[in-house]
């Protein structure tokens, strides 16, 4: 039998945790300091997770949705796991084929990635994600696409189909298990490779196998923010 996920929201273990963790989901949203509306971003895009792409070397980030992390599973109506972190991906590159694809700028984040609404064949790609059960609609900071979720759930599509996480409520899990480990609760690891500085943080699909050697000038950080500060990027995780 299949185990079934813990689906149980721990406790921040820590104030320092908390903040670090709100300070990271807050960067998907546009700040006045942050705002870079531009003309649209057209090209062929490079899928990274399931509401990020990469479009000529431009990390692109899905407004108004969070889709599940890569490693994250969700369960069937009959309670067995499935990974519902790597079929948004799959979801995401079906969407989008080899065809190019037309980005309304919205914004830019923190992480410089642009917000933006997406589209393919005039179909709105946000949108389609939320409703085909693939991703939430991120209602902390928009309500654009909570109808399509509200479909989503009614037809049990994707996600809504048996028991499943939030997936800022993942992160948050994720984060405070890794801090308990990591030195001074910086759980972040910044590791150094032939792909150069490359930061991975708790719900990354590589995290736990990813060791760190201060001797070799690697090391931890306490925030996203602090690594890219820093000279580290994150990993592409396609």
């Amino acid at each position: 039998m299949t185990t079934r996920p813990s689906l149980t929201f721990r406790r921040t273990s820590s104030l320092a945790g908390a903040l670090i963790f709100f300070s990271s989901a807050v960067a998907v949203a546009a700040t006045p300091d942050a705002i870079h509306r531009g003309p649209p971003l057209v090209g062929v895009a490079r899928v990274i997770d399931g509401d990020t792409l990469d479009i000529s070397g431009q990390r692109v980030r899905l407004e108004g949705i969070d889709a599940p992390e890569i490693a994250q599973t969700c369960e069937t109506a009959s309670g067995q796991s499935w990974p519902c972190g790597r079929s948004s991906v799959s979801a995401l590159k079906r969407l989008i084929g080899q065809k190019q694809i037309s980005c309304k700028q919205r914004g830019q984040d923190k992480y410089r990635r642009v917000l933006a609404v997406c589209f393919t064949d005039g179909r709105n790609i946000n949108e389609a994600m939320v409703r085909d059960g693939f991703a939430w609609a991120f209602v902390k900071y928009s309500s654009e696409f909570a109808q399509a979720e509200s479909d989503a759930r009614a037809k049990k599509n994707g996600v809504w189909q048996g028991r499943a996480i939030a997936p800022w409520e993942y992160r948050s899990n994720e984060w405070q298990v890794a801090e308990t480990a990591a030195p001074s609760g910086c759980a972040i690891k910044g590791n150094i490779s032939g792909s150069g500085h490359i930061y991975h943080v708790p719900w990354g699909p590589w995290y736990d196998k990813v060791r760190i050697d201060p001797g070799q000038g690697e090391r931890w950080f306490c925030s996203e923010a602090d690594a890219m500060e820093a000279g580290w990027r994150p990993v592409a995780s396609q």
